[in-house]
């Protein structure tokens, strides 16, 4: 079996199952535990189904960094429920999810995968680095669009999209990128600057869409190109360059805002999928105790293959 990275965007699969998996079941304490029965089989079938030899949980150190919002103050405002000084800004997550984390932290550690964060950065930003400096090809699981500007068919990095449900994954390569929107995928991030994003709390600019986000690309290259083709008269439609220099303010921050990072200083980690003896006593007993049941159990047959 060749290598292969898998690195996961935990918080996406986390929230996806617990969304996704009836909370019938629980630990023995009355404790919810869909969500980390959920990851487990999202893992055992993407294991399965992608036969990765390594495996990182990336973590959201901070879901919400305090320099991306000092950049554009809207971004992510409307899921804060408190805003905290010196610390990460308080997230609107359900209660039974967010005391189900700690657990899910535990699991992933008794079956000896990774789980990385950094401070002040992302889950995209750790997958971002990590992708960067692979060097075998990566399988990037995620829900979230943002993560498509790091595809890159020559380095053989992927995206697994979850978001039409695991039933349904979607392999993004640079041809799906192409196909979906018009655009290459290392014009994403400035395809996703120019035409926002409401979920993320992104303005984009007033009245540039996807179409025609992806025309002023396609004519310019890239953000630069079309600002100063804006400047210039060279590009774009009268109203386009207009609304293009209107937002000049926006535009001159929203690049660093939307582009993932990619350099962060991470310590060396072990990312083998390795589940020996000690391993699988300590998942099953974890599983007996929290009542993971047959979860853990699809979770360890798959890593353990």
């Amino acid at each position: 079996m060749s290598d292969r990275l898998m690195l996961l965007d935990t918080a996406s699969l986390y929230f996806r199952a617990f969304y996704g998996v009836p909370d019938k079941v629980r630990a023995d304490d009355g404790t919810s535990v869909n969500a980390v029965r959920g990851l487990l089989d999202i893992i055992a079938k993407l294991v399965t189904s992608y036969e990765p030899t390594r495996l990182v949980a990336c973590w959201d150190d901070d879901w919400r960094p305090a320099w991306r919002v000092a950049l554009i103050p809207t971004y992510k405002a409307h899921r804060v429920v408190e805003l905290v000084d010196g610390a990460p800004d308080v997230e609107e997550v359900p209660a039974a999810l967010t005391a189900q984390i700690p657990l899910v932290r535990e699991a992933l550690g008794a079956l000896g995968l990774a789980v990385v964060g950094a401070a002040e950065h992302e889950a995209d930003d750790v997958i971002g680095t990590l992708a960067e400096r692979a060097d075998v090809p990566v399988d990037i699981v995620t829900g979230d669009r943002d993560l498509f500007q790091l595809v890159d068919d020559a380095r053989g990095i992927r995206v697994i999209y979850t978001a039409r449900g695991m039933s349904n994954l979607e392999i993004i390569d640079d041809a799906a990128v192409q196909a979906r929107y018009g655009i290459r995928a290392d014009q994403y991030a400035d395809f996703a600057a120019l035409r926002g994003d409401p979920s993320d709390g992104l303005p984009g600019v007033a009245g540039i869409g996807e179409k025609s986000a992806a025309a002023l690309l396609a004519a310019c290259g890239d953000l630069d190109g079309i600002r100063s083709a804006a400047a210039d008269v060279s590009a774009g439609t009268p109203a386009q360059r207009s609304k293009i220099i209107a937002a000049g303010g926006y535009l001159d921050v929203a690049p660093s805002v939307v582009r993932v990072v990619r350099d962060l200083d991470l310590a060396a980690i072990d990312d083998r999928i390795l589940v020996d003896e000690d391993r699988a006593d300590a998942s099953t007993a974890l599983a007996e105790r929290w009542n993971l049941g047959s979860s853990m159990s699809r979770a360890l047959a798959a890593l353990r293959r």
